[in-house]
């Protein structure tokens, strides 16, 4: 079974750890950062999406016309464009990457956050749009001839793109949540789904989870499982638990001096996968391996929260784990970017992508012949 690793394509060097210095899109950074994961062996980058944030689909643009194996992961909400537009955006930009784009589409797990861009519909309401703006996409996607669309959020007539992706039949569709309207989107629509790191028992409850909402769908297929964490590594054991400590402390430091306003609710999260990392923090700081969660509870289970710690073999062990429960997709985002995508590179993959081979061949072996 064949393993991706998934960084980020941030657009500037803040994170919750440390200010930017700059402009929100660094122009110089954003390729620097880049160029590190094609460099160490890193298979595709995610460029996220926020209210105020630079818009991922040019910046991805840049990158893609600047690197030549890196692809490139693009976040959207189905909310600030219709979908025949997102579809020829998104086509564009498979053309520019010559096949190299995923689109990631995001529902959206907080009502202020959507409200800030004028989306005033109920959670439920919201994965309902999702999913049909994903079939509309993927129709335009594919389809060479005029069609019309009634449905609940979208209504067009005769809509026919003269801008294909170059992958056929078309990119590959991200999607996330933990909850069963996520699931049921999910299931059906997605290519990719996407979880943040909880231990392996509750990972493995997830998957079961997106596969029967696959086969409930009347897929005969499943999406590949994707999983976040925030490696936190040194060369001994010792070391890393005391860097890990220390990026706490940052995180700290980092949320006492931000704006009020910009400060994520550390308590009763809207979004069900927020919900789920913050009730496996309040059990224990440490499972499995290597999975600690105080860096999730400090941040209110915001994102991709929860940290895997200890030497790169440790950590490459860890991933192994959830591997072994059918993840082909791992994401991992540093705390310092651009010196943690490099380390984790360097020290982090060989190990996984070299005990990936030897489990294939092991496979392959056992195999009775035709």
């Amino acid at each position: 079974m064949p393993v991706e690793f998934l960084g980020i394509a941030a657009t500037n060097e803040g994170s919750e750890v440390t200010s930017r210095s700059g402009a929100s899109f660094d122009k110089e950074y954003t390729l620097r950062l880049a160029r590190a994961h094609q460099d160490y062996g890193w298979d595709r980058v995610l460029f996220a999406y926020g209210s105020g944030s630079p818009d991922p689909s040019p910046a991805a643009a840049y990158i893609a016309a600047r690197t030549e194996t890196l692809q490139i992961l693009v976040a959207h909400r189905p909310n600030v464009s219709y979908p025949t537009f997102a579809a020829k955006t998104f086509a564009t930009l498979d053309r520019i990457s010559d096949g190299r784009l995923a689109v990631h589409f995001i529902t959206g797990g907080n009502d202020h956050e959507q409200r800030r861009e004028g989306d005033f519909l109920t959670k439920d309401e919201r994965y309902a749009r999702t999913r049909e703006a994903i079939q509309i996409i993927k129709k335009a996607w594919t389809s060479h001839e005029p069609f019309d669309h009634e449905g609940t959020h979208y209504r067009f007539n005769d809509f026919v793109s003269d801008t294909f992706p170059v992958q056929q039949p078309h990119p590959r569709v991200s999607f996330g949540g933990s909850s069963p309207a996520a699931y049921a989107a999910g299931g059906a629509e997605a290519d990719i789904y996407c979880l943040w790191g909880e231990p392996l028992a509750e990972t493995a409850e997830q998957i079961e989870s997106v596969k029967a909402a696959a086969r409930a769908a009347g897929r005969t297929d499943t999406p590949r499982i994707q999983v976040a964490f925030r490696p936190v590594i040194a060369p001994t054991e010792e070391l890393a638990w005391e860097k890990a400590h220390r990026t706490l402390d940052r995180i700290k430091a980092r949320r006492a001096g931000a704006p009020p306003a910009r400060r994520h609710p550390l308590t009763n999260p809207e979004n069900s996968g927020s919900q789920r990392l913050l009730r496996v923090a309040a059990r224990s700081e440490r499972h499995d391996r290597a999975l600690w969660t105080p860096t999730a509870a400090e941040t209110g289970g915001a994102g991709n929260s929860t940290a895997l710690v200890g030497t790169p073999e440790t950590v490459a062990q860890a991933l192994l784990d959830y591997y072994d429960l059918g993840v082909e997709i791992l994401s991992a985002r540093g705390y310092d970017l651009l010196d943690d995508a490099i380390d984790f590179g360097r020290q982090v993959i060989p190990i996984v992508r070299e005990e990936v081979a030897k489990r294939d061949a092991s496979q392959q072996a056992d195999r009775p012949a035709p």
